[in-house]
């Protein structure tokens, strides 16, 4: 095998008393923790222990006292219920996890959540837990890997050079995410992904034979994998597989390791018992005499096995000297790419990259946001290096590809539009994978609809941050005669409750090209719900580029400047309220306009900026959106109302739709009128 720098691989040999001591600490730790939290999942880190402790003293390249250098191994624990593995192996390595907070495992405040939280505890790669998603996380870490081992590596430098291990467990595997992934990773020729599957065959419910009776390896062969199977409580078989997978590089690896589940309870091993609950302090008692393991104290680190698991943190320092030192090398023989490596790594864009960025008049002419956001992505992959994404087989109608770049592909690993195929859960957690990974801008595509497919990895993307933009195109019943299985009527509503999402519907492509800066600039995930048909460009191009960072401005005063009545709208309605201003000024109703893309962002702004735009006395206001009507009531005050759409749409031609439904000028001039002469009345 090809050793990762500064790791020497110990042969593949019986285990020592020092090897079983150590993984017996693993699994005590994890039994203790569990046991004091009365809460957890005691199971697999039990089973898993072997598997672990292997791959992480002997494998894993990796540096404690720096846990985000750029060339380190990925290690993903997708059964992320198993976490008391992960904060076990980060204790005891040497990572910055006390005891105390071991101790603390699923309490107020503490470094060891219930599931292992990216943002929340140094060394943990990604936010796990919901099932299948770690697992193809992991691969679009291995993605991220391959686009830039190619761009970087060559000529005798290898910038980039790790594997992605991820431990993964029978309800992964279950879940249709991880199949999804699966499939476009062999597809790719994903080498250096290496999976370690916990065959245990237990789930909360019982034995997988309940359910899951498939031949995983066979399945995973079909998929183009390379397929080892293996005892996961022989260290040495555990040893041999690793390296097997390491030196397999032309096919993404699964190690199926068959290991009992809570392995050396005597009355809970094998059986869903030991999965998702504490043993209780009987059961521990005798775990403790069969592992010849001390009942006291709790948390017990013999002082020879954390000197052990402590010499990750030399190994780990010149692992990442090594590296450092490759790199000096790299930028003396080409230093124009190795600046480009450190800023890509660092997440910085090229100074001045905003001067690219399009700008539209109303002489182009009606222009859909999608066809505006396909100007601005072709605009700016050129001096964003690192944008890279694709769609759900749908990129020449969400306008995504990257005309001037090639498609990312096994024999083609420097291109930069990736096809996801029909995979929207897939694809999302793939954007997560490689927005942790790091080095790369992710994007990735799909119809607003079909936000339902990635949902919960949309919300993991929140949830631990993911630099990332998720186009949704075809945002409402402007899709026409598909007719109301893919109208989205809801989901605007859905993800403006989602914490942590940017979620932008911009009125126009000048509105668009404010949302796209907005989405490049921003530290989290983005979400930009753009419209299929076309829409009239606003000819206001200063004050939408000023205002839409805002989340909310005044497109359109009223003549007089004290506006009668209000009108807030968002995406393509926003051209329904400004006919609408002008039916209503004709009659001597001062009307003005609020184009409002982001309610988050708006929200965020201070009270003073808020009242300027909506000043608290003109309680007479009407909102203009082609979706659900829940939310808006925040908005127009209980004056107010709230012209929207509360039920499914209808198969017929974008223009009727918005006519039946009420989404005119003339029906939204009537609607604000009614609501102007409501609030005189009240007032007189």
């Amino acid at each position: 095998m090809k050793a990762t720098a500064g790791m020497k691989p110990a042969a593949a040999s019986a285990p020592s008393a020092l090897d079983e001591l150590c993984i017996n600490t693993i699994r005590t730790l994890s039994i203790d923790a569990v046991e004091n939290a009365k809460s957890g999942h005691p199971g697999l880190p039990m089973g898993a222990a072997t598997m672990a402790y292997a791959l992480w003293t002997r494998y894993l390249k990796h540096n404690p006292s720096n846990p985000d250098w750029p060339d380190r191994d990925r290690f993903v624990l997708s059964a992320g219920h198993g976490s008391m593995l992960l904060y076990s192996l980060l204790h005891l390595t040497g990572y910055a996890l006390p005891l105390q907070e071991l101790r603390q495992f699923r309490q107020w405040d503490s470094k060891t959540p219930g599931h292992p939280e990216s943002e929340l505890t140094r060394g943990v790669e990604v936010t796990t837990g919901p099932l299948g998603q770690g697992f193809a996380m992991g691969v679009g870490m291995g993605i991220a890997a391959h686009h830039l081992a190619a761009r970087f590596n060559g000529h005798g430098h290898t910038p980039v050079d790790h594997y992605v291990y991820v431990l993964c467990s029978d309800g992964d595997l279950m879940e249709g995410v991880a199949s999804e992934a699966a499939s476009l990773a062999g597809h790719l020729k994903l080498g250096r992904l290496v999976y370690l599957y916990d065959d245990n065959h237990v789930t909360i419910d019982g034995n997988t034979s309940l359910t899951f009776t498939e031949d995983v390896g066979e399945r995973f062969t079909a998929y183009g994998w390379h397929v080892q199977h293996i005892d996961g409580e022989d260290l040495a078989a555990v040893g041999r597989a690793i390296e097997a997978a390491q030196a397999e590089t032309g096919r993404p690896s699964l190690i199926v390791a068959r290991t009992a589940i809570g392995y050396g309870s005597p009355n809970k091993a094998g059986t869903a018992a030991a999965h998702g609950e504490p043993l209780g302090a009987d059961e521990v008692r005798l775990t403790k005499e069969a592992l010849d393991w001390p009942l006291t104290p709790e948390f017990y680190v013999p002082d020879e096995v954390a000197a052990e698991f402590r010499k990750a943190l030399p190994r780990g320092q010149r692992s990442e000297d090594d590296w450092h030192a490759k790199v000096e090398a790299f930028a003396r023989t080409r230093p124009d790419d190795a600046a480009l490596f450190r800023r890509m790594l660092a997440g910085e864009l090229t100074q001045g990259w905003e001067r690219v960025l399009p700008s539209f008049a109303a002489s182009d002419g009606p222009m859909a946001t999608r066809t505006a956001s396909g100007k601005v992505l072709n605009a700016i992959a050129p001096v964003i290096e690192g944008l890279i994404g694709g769609s759900a087989d749908l990129a020449g109608s969400t306008k995504t590809y990257l005309e001037a770049y090639p498609d990312f592909s096994a024999e083609e690993p420097l291109g930069r539009n990736i096809h996801f195929g029909v995979r929207e859960f897939g694809m999302a957690s793939v954007l997560n994978g490689i927005a942790r990974h790091g080095g790369l801008l992710p994007f990735v595509a799909t119809y607003f609809v079909f936000s339902d497919y990635l949902r919960p990895a949309l919300r993991l993307a929140a949830l631990q941050q993911s630099r990332g933009v998720f186009v949704f195109t075809h945002d409402s019943i402007g899709v026409g005669e598909d007719g109301p299985t893919h109208q989205p009527v809801e989901h605007l509503a859905s993800l403006r409750a989602m914490p942590g999402l940017q979620l932008l519907r911009p009125a126009d492509g000048n509105e668009t090209v404010a949302a796209w800066k907005l989405a490049i600039e921003h530290p989290g995930p983005t979400a930009l719900a753009l419209t299929r048909q076309n829409v009239p460009v606003i000819d206001e191009p200063e004050r939408i580029r000023e205002g839409t960072p805002h989340g909310a401005y005044v497109l359109a005063e009223a003549a007089s400047g004290a506006p009668d009545v209000i009108l807030i709208a968002t995406g393509s309605e926003v051209a329904v309220a400004l006919g609408a201003r002008k039916i209503l000024q004709a009659e001597g109703i001062e009307a003005r306009v609020v184009s409002m893309p982001g309610w988050g962002l708006f929200e965020a702004q201070p009270r003073e900026y808020r009242d300027q735009v909506l000043p608290p006395s003109v309680r007479a206001r009407v909102s203009v959106e082609a979706g659900a009507s829940l939310g808006w009531r925040q908005w127009v005050g209980e004056d107010g109302d709230i012209v929207s759409l509360d039920h499914f749409g209808s198969s017929a031609p974008a223009s009727v739709l918005f006519e039946k439904f009420g989404f005119t000028p003339e029906v939204v001039a009537t609607r604000a009128r009614a609501v102007v002469e409501r609030t005189r009345r009240q007032e007189a």
